[in-house]
């Protein structure tokens, strides 16, 4: 790596992958294989469930991903990446091609469980059920935030964290996209902007890198000097980059996720050096 400072922007990030500022040239390195994975889940005894569609793409031995909205995938993106060398992919007019060639290009340079040069700590996610499993890692998600948090913003509603977030009496102001209601009848803000700003920490979805509000939202806890904790299926190697640059603590969680497999699974958990 030739570059010692943090990037400003993901824009940033991406150009210095395609420039080989953080390891091999991306011109020489192709995909070899792309797939998209479509999955519901509704834990027992939970009454809403969801779905979740990701694209992911090979590289090597790393597997870099990023979340879709459902349905707006088609079989022709994923033939668009098999075989493409990473650096066409890293300039994809899809968001989701960018950060997904980006986050396999950093696995396969940085991998877990030393992203960006960190120290990463892997956490077991253990347990005989999926809601089991669920729980285990939203305990490691919550971990992350700093002690005394009276309030959290979440962008990203995910029952588990909510749960756990219950559990320890730390009050949240739900956010996602979807809007509706959380399983406790709670109404879920469709916007950052439209929840109120009382908060004092965020505990973010990495699925923010490809709908392109990650960098708006870290330039608010700069702002307002708040702790940001991300949760990253998608770009599990990309936000450590950002330790230190408004981002307090990543859990990060690489391909095949935790609700895909019936065994043990591994997250690492990084945090901004003190």
């Amino acid at each position: 790596m030739t570059v010692a400072a943090c990037p400003t922007s993901v824009a940033e990030l991406t150009e210095w992958a395609r420039a080989g500022l953080l390891g091999p040239d991306a011109a020489s390195l192709h995909a070899s294989t792309a797939f998209r994975t479509t999955y519901g889940t509704r834990h027992p005894g939970r009454t809403r469930g969801y779905r979740n569609e990701v694209l992911s793409i090979r590289l090597g031995a790393a597997v870099g991903s990023c979340g879709l909205e459902p349905g707006t995938a088609t079989a022709e993106l994923v033939d668009d990446c098999v075989a493409a060398p990473i650096a066409e992919l890293l300039a994809h007019p899809r968001a989701e091609v960018r950060i997904a060639a980006l986050d396999a290009y950093l696995m396969h340079a940085r991998p877990h469980p030393h992203a960006a040069g960190a120290a990463g700590r892997p956490v077991r996610i253990d347990g005989p059920t999926s809601l089991t499993k669920s729980r285990h890692r939203a305990a490691a998600v919550v971990d992350l935030l700093p002690a005394g948090v009276g309030e959290v913003l979440v962008v990203g509603v995910v029952g588990s964290l909510l749960a756990e977030l219950r559990a320890r009496a730390i009050g949240y102001l739900p956010c996602d996209l979807a809007g509706g209601v959380t399983e406790w009848d709670e109404p879920v803000y469709e916007s950052v902007a439209a929840a109120p700003t009382g908060y004092d920490a965020l505990l973010v979805t990495g699925m923010t890198l490809g709908n392109g509000s990650f960098d708006a939202l870290r330039a608010v806890a700069v702002e307002r000097e708040l702790p940001l904790v991300m949760f990253a299926q998608t770009g599990s190697a990309v936000l450590p980059w950002f330790l230190g640059a408004g981002v307090h603590a990543v859990s990060a969680e690489p391909y095949p996720f935790f609700s895909l497999d019936g065994g043990p699974s591994t997250v690492v958990t990084y945090r901004e050096r003190s």
